[in-house]
């Protein structure tokens, strides 16, 4: 009995024009909850008046606890080493056609007094008690912190899909 190779025929050559350089179709970021000595979270204040974590793009070459703590740093003006910050999930969600991978990371390692160094983004930085958090998030912070503490019911529902790292 013999089988004959039904794929089609590759063409001989470069790669097709279209596949030889793939557009970008995804952000790649982190979101940090900064935890203070008394328990306390760290949230900033933009211009329309939600508040988020302090975090944002994954540079190349960076990891997310690197990444953090560079944000963090360039948000705040507080220090946190990479080693001292803990990537609880990877959380994925969809919308407008662009994929988003976010990284939700914690910290209790974060020293100095925060700053507003960027202006132009926030407003102002303010600890919060867990229960006290506003209500007023944007969707990836509320997302990360209901990765950080699925028992703050009053969170905003975001939909996302969550894949949790190791312990």
């Amino acid at each position: 009995m013999s089988t004959t190779d039904e794929r089609p025929e590759v063409p001989e050559g470069p790669e097709r024009p279209e596949r030889a350089a793939p557009q970008p179709n995804a952000i790649v970021g982190v979101g940090l909850v900064v935890v203070g000595q008394d328990g306390r979270i760290l949230l900033g204040q933009a211009h329309d008046g939600r508040w988020e974590l302090p975090g944002g793009k994954v540079d190349p070459g960076e990891g997310f606890e690197q990444a953090a703590a560079r944000e963090l740093a360039e948000e705040t003006d507080l220090r946190a080493d990479p080693e001292g910050i803990r990537v609880l999930s990877v959380q994925i969600d969809a919308k407008a056609g662009l994929t988003r991978l976010t990284a939700a990371a914690v910290t209790t390692t974060a020293h100095g007094v925060p700053a507003v160094t960027e202006p132009h983004k926030i407003v102002r930085w303010q600890w919060f008690a867990p229960a006290d958090i506003p209500a007023a998030l944007y969707a990836p912070s509320a997302a990360v912190l209901r990765v950080w503490r699925p028992d703050l019911t009053t969170l905003p529902h975001v939909p996302s899909y969550d894949y949790p790292t190791a312990t």
